[in-house]
């Protein structure tokens, strides 16, 4: 029985590529393979949310490569058919969505929790150095001196 289990797994993980997108568009124009390619990677299945339309077997993903073959082929500019996509989809459909009102958050989001993050930090550490008191009274100083000057003793 265990044995039966270690073959199925492993016809599963033999089986794996089998089950990736494979799709074949006659183009007119190698330029236009490469920019389908291009656009590929950069616009997210709206259903798996973590794959671009490329990797994905989602229906969806399959009618939205379909839709970018005919846009492209039809002479559409990559900025036409990204703000087609976003029409339908939304901001959320790009990897790497425009800087605008609504996604200055998300561009410039990262820049300032390292900017506030390196002022708390600069802060804190000079506060914990003004807090040091490093002035020794004389009494202070000779004890310490003994200590050490006994200690050298005993290495010796």
């Amino acid at each position: 029985m265990m044995l039966r289990r270690c073959y199925l797994g492993v016809l599963l993980l033999l089986a794996w590529p089998a089950l990736a997108v494979i799709e074949t568009y006659e183009f007119s124009d190698p330029e236009l393979e490469a920019r389908y390619h291009e656009l590929s990677q950069e616009l997210r299945c709206p259903k798996c949310q973590n794959q671009n339309i490329a990797d994905s077997n989602a229906p969806i993903s399959e009618d939205l490569r379909k839709l970018l073959y005919r846009q492209l082929e039809a002479g559409a500019s990559d900025r036409e058919i990204l703000d087609d996509m976003v029409g339908r989809y939304g901001e959320f459909v790009r990897y790497r969505p425009s800087f605008d009102a609504k996604t200055a958050v998300l561009w410039l989001g990262p820049l300032a929790f390292l900017v506030l993050g390196g002022l708390f930090a600069f802060l804190a550490l000079r506060g914990r150095n003004q807090g040091r008191d490093d002035h020794m009274t004389e009494s202070e100083r000779a004890r310490l001196e003994s200590m050490l000057a006994s200690r050298t003793d005993q290495q010796q």
